[in-house]
């Protein structure tokens, strides 16, 4: 519900932006968007805080936590020590809950993880003030005020139409369906010379942000439709049913994308940049007429 009401579902193809020299693609919208995007919906109270040195970011934690407070932290996966050693690498957008810490270390809920776990106050530094692209500076932020009692009909729509324009109106060519098309064009032309590593490497790329950078691309889908069915429960409004179990499909193909270019990537299959272009093209259309129907059912429903 909270994934669907802050409108973060979303696409993004981004070059200007190098993970490890790679361009940045996202499947949802930024961890601040999507909170300040809830905030906006329920009327509660939330500060965000960065800090010019890490003593000074670590003393602010220490309180907050010493209050009683539950703390989301923005860090670098890299220096994360609880994080899997095939899954650690040069990332510094990924968010976390600290809770409450014993000693020198932090009690952490993080969702790359099956239940809570620790971080020694040293490594928790580090991580925080990672540096490099999207560096967090120590960002940390919380709640202030509880929310309102939501109107889950007016909240929904305004939610719905938030994320059809992002999906399909957005004037950038890299955001919503024409970024997955245009994604589509760059994964197409890609090189197959030098035994097509380069290509190989690309295609990891894409594989990575999609299903192991957070919950990913598919997953993603998934938790919208079931926002979907969750709305539909709470508004009476059976039409997002439907809807739900459409994403989940599209939801399924994204999977399977992801698969193809595993095998490729592990030469299981020849490395065959245009079929997975394909895959792309007929996703970016899947979501157009998706959302398109999101729409249609939104204006409905106002009526």
């Amino acid at each position: 519900m909270a994934f669907g009401l802050s409108s973060a579902l979303s696409f993004a193809y981004l070059p200007c932006i190098r993970i490890n020299g790679m361009p940045l693609v996202a499947f949802r919208m930024p961890p601040r968007a999507i909170v300040k995007g809830l905030q906006r919906g329920l009327g509660f109270g939330m500060r965000f805080e960065t800090f010019r040195s890490p003593a000074s970011g670590t003393a602010r934690l220490d309180a907050l936590l010493d209050a009683g407070k539950l703390v989301g932290l923005q860090a670098g996966i890299y220096w994360l020590p609880y994080f899997p050693p095939d899954l650690r690498f040069h990332f510094n957008a990924h968010n976390l809950l600290v809770y409450g810490r014993d000693g020198d270390d932090y009690l952490v809920s993080d969702p790359v993880a099956e239940a809570s776990t620790r971080c020694a106050r040293k490594d928790m530094e580090k991580a925080r003030f990672a540096k490099g692209v999207l560096a967090p500076k120590g960002l940390l932020y919380y709640v202030t005020t509880p929310p309102s009692e939501p109107d889950w009909a007016g909240l929904g729509r305004r939610a719905l139409v938030r994320t059809t324009n992002i999906m399909l109106r957005t004037p950038l060519p890299f955001v919503g369906v024409r970024g997955i098309e245009m994604l589509a064009r760059r994964v197409e032309r890609l090189p197959l010379d030098g035994g097509g590593e380069r290509a190989r490497l690309y295609i990891g790329h894409l594989v990575r942000m999609q299903e192991e950078i957070g919950t990913g691309g598919a997953g993603f889908r998934f938790m919208y439709a079931s926002f979907l069915q969750e709305l539909a429960g709470k508004t009476g409004h059976a039409a997002l049913d439907g809807l739900a179990i459409r994403l989940v499909e599209i939801g399924d193909r994204w999977q399977e994308f992801a698969v193809a270019a595993a095998r490729m990537i592990r030469r299981r299959d020849a490395l065959a940049p245009p079929a997975l272009a394909e895959r792309l093209r007929a996703l970016a259309g899947d979501e157009r007429l998706f959302f398109q129907e999101l729409r249609r059912v939104e204006r409905a429903w106002a009526c």
